[in-house]
């Protein structure tokens, strides 16, 4: 079962502006990255072709970058991710910017159920909020805003308590 999860925003602000907030990905000013709700983009040492890192359990490794265009990277982890994401920026016809994310992957054994009923609703809900961020720093406004549903909620209230809780001993 292969998987192909694409999510894309015009944004009314020059292919330029966006994309420099592309290019900034996991530094310590990350304007993209919805840092305030979600586990921060980390690359060592920096983003570049061959920095690695990840976000929360999510492990990759950056496989392109053509500055202020488009960064991909492949997945590492969690175990039974076989494919890749990146973000790409492009102008579109109407002046406005084209800024998009996708996700194409082959996922195999645990993958196979933790992509739809885990993975999935959070990584649906981190990009429209990274979306959000791209069109509030672009504009200066967010037409609509991403909302969460009622499952990311219970999903995110879920992750919160199993990290809090302490680890079981034998």
């Amino acid at each position: 079962m292969a998987v192909r999860n694409v999510h894309e925003r015009r944004i009314a602000a020059p292919p330029e502006r966006i994309g420099a907030l592309l290019d900034r990905l996991a530094s310590p000013d990350d304007p993209l990255w919805p840092v305030a709700h979600w586990p921060r983009m980390r690359l060592e040492p920096r983003l570049a072709v061959g920095a690695a890192g990840g976000h929360g359990p999510v492990r990759y490794t950056v496989v392109a970058h053509e500055p202020g265009r488009q960064v991909r990277f492949r997945f590492t982890g969690p175990a039974g991710f076989d494919g890749h994401h990146e973000l790409t920026v492009r102008p579109a016809d109407d002046g406005t910017t084209l800024l998009r994310h996708t996700l194409l992957l082959v996922p195999h054994g645990p993958a196979r159920l933790t992509w739809p009923l885990f993975f999935r609703p959070l990584h649906d809900a981190l990009i429209e909020d990274a979306f959000d961020r791209a069109e509030q720093t672009g504009t200066g406004t967010v037409a609509r805003p991403a909302r969460w549903s009622p499952y990311t909620r219970l999903l995110r209230s879920a992750a919160r308590a199993a990290r809090r809780r302490p680890a079981r001993t034998r």
